[in-house]
């Protein structure tokens, strides 16, 4: 019964455990990287200009292997500059794999780190109570804008923070991405829930537009391969089933004509590519980069 379906945040464990799969199984840290390697330094070029120290706020910041590489491109743009990396993540087991992450990475002399567990609206709040907003040089909110109540009142608070030359960094899914249609279509059917809402790059430029902040976006293709979606009892599809429809043991759960719906739509052109006997998804993500 469609009744038993609960929301995979339900179950943090299971929700952590679907989501490592989803980034083994896609290449959304690849096309990252590639943003990082081609496109970061220009935009950083001048966040640093006649400044003793940078600033650099990371809201979501995870485990950290994404911030570390905004820093080296930082640094590399920056020689001997003083760096203060500060970090909002609410969750306790990623602020310890970022620390180990820093204890085992070379070449961070002349960093500050210091880390805050809590959520962005948590951050928000304790910031407007101090004396003094803090303005940062370099603020970046990578796949976390979903956990984020009211999305626009949050882009037009962090905008508010930037120093000069300043930049804010958004990375979310894609507009083009099948995650659109997916949630478009499915979404009614699926478990509500109150931690994530579904929203693309599509309603992130929209916000920015009514808000009158400017901005530029990029593109870059991404994949995510479900080839054991469609593998009866495969425990690694059945995990991959969860994040793709944030339902938690979906296929233990869902009713078999919803099922049998969405797995049909997911082999469809306008989901996924067929290459080499597998079925990619198209995980295309957006970077959205807004000026002070």
């Amino acid at each position: 019964m469609a009744s038993s379906m609960r929301s995979l945040y339900t179950d943090h464990s299971r929700y952590v455990e679907s989501f490592r799969r989803f980034l083994s199984h896609s290449t959304e840290h690849q096309c990252m990287q590639e943003f990082m390697d081609k496109k970061l330094p220009d935009i950083i070029a001048r966040i640093g200009d006649s400044k003793s120290e940078i600033k650099i706020l990371s809201i979501g910041g995870g485990a950290g292997e994404i911030d570390l590489q905004i820093i080296s491109k930082v640094q590399a743009q920056f020689p001997g500059v003083h760096i203060r990396n500060e970090v909002v993540e609410p969750s306790a087991e990623q602020i310890t794999k970022y620390k180990e992450l820093v204890v085992k990475t070379s070449s961070l002399e002349n960093i500050k780190f210091a880390w805050h567990k809590e959520t962005a609206s948590e951050y928000q709040h304790r910031v407007m109570e101090e004396k003094g907003l803090q303005k940062w040089d370099f603020i970046h909110m990578i796949q976390m804008i979903y956990y984020v109540k009211d999305i626009s009142a949050t882009l037009k608070f962090f905008h508010g923070l930037l120093a000069t030359n300043a930049k804010i960094l958004i990375i979310v899914v894609s507009g083009t991405s099948a995650w659109n249609k997916l949630f478009t279509k499915y979404g009614p059917r699926l478990p509500q829930n109150d931690l994530c809402q579904y929203v693309t790059s599509f309603q992130i430029t929209q916000m920015l537009d009514d808000l009158g902040i400017k901005y530029e976006s990029y593109d870059l293709l991404s994949t995510l391969d479900i080839s054991d979606c469609f593998i009866d009892g495969n425990e690694n599809g059945e995990l991959l089933w969860d994040f793709l429809t944030e339902t938690c043991n979906f296929n233990k759960t869902a009713p078999p004509d919803l099922k049998a719906e969405i797995m049909k739509d997911l082999q469809e052109p306008e989901y996924s590519v067929k290459k080499e006997g597998k079925v990619l998804f198209n995980n295309n993500l957006s970077f959205i980069v807004m000026e002070a």
